[in-house]
């Protein structure tokens, strides 16, 4: 190092740059980005909801289908997880069916599961039907896994 570089004395002598107030803006607007699987997720701007965001959905993706030996994540069934500043969390999910089994009880057992995050303060599961769920949606992973 040579002694050319000196440090100012006081922080008077820095530079101070202008601002666009965008930090300010994207802290209050409501924050939106799609995962890799094509999900959804909005509310997670900070990094304890991102946090909150990612033990959600390993909990959703340790929830299997009871007919198909894959996770509802990576089958595609969840179509949006809300992350609200509250930590309550809001899923929209489908099945593969309307007709299926499981329609009844599947969105309970979601919720519980959610729940059993200490993070959330409350889960609350919307089943859709539109759009209508096909296997386009599914991960690679669960392609592979079922050989298709």
């Amino acid at each position: 190092m040579t002694d050319d570089y000196k440090l100012p004395n006081s922080a008077a002598s820095l530079p101070v740059l202008p601002t666009s107030g965008k930090v300010d803006q994207l802290r209050q607007e409501p924050h939106t980005e799609t995962t890799p699987g094509g999900i959804v997720v909005t509310g997670a701007n900070t990094i304890e909801l991102k946090l909150l965001q990612g033990k959600v959905i390993d909990v959703l993706s340790k929830i299997y289908d009871p007919e198909i030996p894959v996770s509802i994540y990576e089958l595609g069934l969840i179509y949006g997880i809300d992350i609200h500043e509250d930590k309550s969390v809001k899923v929209r999910m489908t099945l593969t069916a309307p007709a299926c089994p499981v329609a009844g009880s599947m969105p309970g057992e979601v919720e519980k599961k959610l729940e059993m995050i200490p993070e959330v303060k409350e889960a609350e599961v919307e089943l859709v039907w539109e759009p209508a769920w096909d296997k386009s949606r599914m991960s690679e992973a669960a392609l592979l896994q079922l050989g298709l």
